[in-house]
C-alpha cells in the first residue's frame, strides 16, 4: 500500500473538509431525520493515501481526483478508518473484495460522486463491500458498480453486507448489476437508506434491501429497477422474535421487481414476514411481479400501509423460468393467499392507461436480465395521478420524486 504521512497541508485540508463535513450534517438532523447522514459518527481525521496500488491492511483517505487501484483484498482493520473524499476513484481488479472491520466513510458529492468499479466493467467481477463485523458504515453520493463476484465456493457475494447493531447510512448513491443481495443488513443495525437507485442486480437470485433480525430505521426515496429478488424484504426471525425489525418504507419508486425467480418464488416490492413490522406508504409500484406481499407469519397486526400506487404497463407477462404460464400483473398487486388488501388510499390499475404514474421517459420494461441498463427517467410528469395523493405523514406525493425536492435527487 502507498502510504503518505508527512504531507501536512493535506491532512490539515482533510480535518477542515471532516470537520465541516460533521457540523453541516448535525444542523440538518435538528432539521429533519430524512437529511441525516453523519450523526453521531466521528469522522477522525485521517492521513491521505497516495494514488496507485493498494491491498492488504488500509486506512487514511482517498483523496479528491485521485484514482486507485485495488489489486487484492483489503481489509479496514477494527479501530481503523477508511475515507474518501468527492471525486475519488477506485478500480478494482482480480475479483478483490473490501472487508471492513473498522469504520467506511464514502463521502462524495453530487457534483464529484465517488466510484468503485471493476476494471473489466462487467456484472460480478469484484466482491462488494463485506461489513459483517463494521463499527459505522457511511455511503453517500457514491458509484458503486459490477459487484457480486464469486467467492471461494463459486457462490456470488452480496454487495453491502452488515451482521452488526451499528449506524448504516446510505445515501444518494447508485448501485448497478450486483449477483445477489444488493444491501443484506441484520442484527440490530439501524439503517438510514435514502434516496439510492439500484439497478439490475441480482443474477438469479437476491434481494434489493434485505434487513432481517432486529433491524429498524428508514428506507424512503429511493428507485429499485429491475431487482431479481424482492426490492425491500423485512424479516425478524423465527425463533428469535425480539427485538423485532420494524421499518419505514416510503415514497420508493420499484419498477420490473421479481422475475428472474420465476413462479417458484416470485419477487416482491415490498415484503413482510418473519415476525417484522413495515409502514409501508406512498411508493410506486409499477410492473412488479408481485406488489406488496404481507406474509401470515409477519406481525400483520402492527404492520401499516396504504397510498401506494400499482400500475402495470401490459395485462399479463410470461414468466421466465416457465414461459407457457402466463401472470396477471394486475392480480398480484396483493397476491392471493397473503394477508395484504387494497386500501381505500392506494392508486390501483384496472387497465392499461388507469392510475398511469406518468413517468417522464420509461421503455415499458416488465421482465429483463442483470446487467439490463436503466436509461429511464421516473421523474412524474404534470399531471401525474401521484401528486398530492401520499400519505401527508410521509409526504403528500408518492415515489420517489417528490414536487418538494426533497425526493430522489438523481
Amino acid at each position: 500500500m502507498h502510504f503518505n504521512s508527512n504531507k501536512t497541508m493535506k491532512l490539515r485540508y482533510i480535518y477542515t473538509l471532516a470537520t465541516g463535513l460533521l457540523l453541516a450534517a448535525t444542523f440538518s438532523a435538528c432539521q429533519k431525520a430524512e437529511v441525516t447522514t453523519f450523526d453521531k459518527i466521528k469522522i477522525p481525521a485521517s492521513s491521505p493515501i497516495a494514488p496507485g496500488n493498494i491491498s492488504g491492511f488500509v486506512k487514511g483517505t482517498l483523496v479528491t481526483g485521485q484514482t486507485y487501484t485495488i489489486t487484492a483484498d483489503i481489509t479496514i482493520k477494527k479501530g481503523d478508518t477508511l475515507s474518501a473524499q468527492p471525486g475519488a476513484t477506485v478500480i478494482v481488479k482480480n475479483n478483490a473484495q473490501i472487508t471492513v472491520q473498522g469504520v467506511l466513510q464514502l463521502i462524495g458529492s453530487k457534483d464529484q460522486p465517488i466510484s468503485f468499479n471493476s476494471d473489466s466493467n462487467k456484472p460480478g467481477t469484484w466482491g462488494g463491500l463485506q461489513c459483517d463485523t463494521a463499527q459505522a458504515i457511511t455511503v453517500k453520493w457514491t458509484h458503486i458498480d459490477n459487484t457480486g463476484g464469486p467467492d471461494a465456493s463459486g457462490s456470488a457475494r452480496g454487495t453491502l453486507k452488515v451482521k452488526a447493531a451499528i449506524k448504516v447510512d446510505i445515501e444518494d448513491s447508485w448501485f448497478t448489476n450486483g449477483q445477489d443481495d444488493l444491501m443484506a443488513i441484520s442484527n440490530g443495525a439501524n439503517v438510514t437508506i435514502l434516496r439510492n437507485t439500484i439497478s439490475s442486480s441480482g443474477s438469479t437470485d437476491g434481494e434489493g434491501i434485505n434487513l432481517k433480525t432486529g433491524v429498524t430505521g428508514t428506507v424512503a426515496y429511493n428507485v429499485i429497477f429491475s431487482q431479481a429478488g424482492s426490492g425491500v424484504k423485512l424479516e425478524t426471525s423465527s425463533s428469535k422474535p425480539f427485538p423485532q425489525t420494524e421499518v419505514n418504507v416510503y415514497n420508493n419508486t420499484f419498477v420490473a421487481i421479481g422475475w428472474r425467480r420465476g413462479s417458484a418464488e416470485p419477487g416482491r416490492a415490498v415484503s413482510v414476514g418473519v415476525n417484522a413490522i413495515g409502514h409501508i406508504y406512498n411508493n410506486i409500484i409499477v410492473n412488479c411481479y408481485h406488489g406488496i406481499e404481507l406474509f401470515t407469519d409477519g406481525d400483520i397486526p402492527h404492520t401499516t400501509y396504504g397510498n401506494n400506487l400499482f400500475y402495470a404497463t401490459v395485462d399479463t407477462y410470461a414468466d421466465l423460468v416457465d414461459p407457457s404460464q402466463k401472470i396477471n400483473i394486475r392480480s398480484n398487486f396483493y397476491p392471493a393467499g397473503a394477508l395484504g388488501t387494497p386500501q381505500p388510499t392506494d392508486l390501483i390499475s384496472k387497465k392499461i392507461g388507469d392510475k398511469d404514474p406518468l413517468f417522464v421517459r420509461t421503455d415499458g420494461t416488465v421482465a429483463a436480465p442483470n446487467g439490463y441498463p436503466n436509461t429511464n427517467d421516473y421523474h412524474l410528469q404534470t399531471g401525474s395521478p401521484a401528486f398530492s395523493a401520499g400519505n401527508p405523514k410521509y409526504n403528500l406525493d408518492m415515489g420517489a420524486y417528490t414536487s418538494d425536492n426533497k425526493g430522489n435527487q438523481h
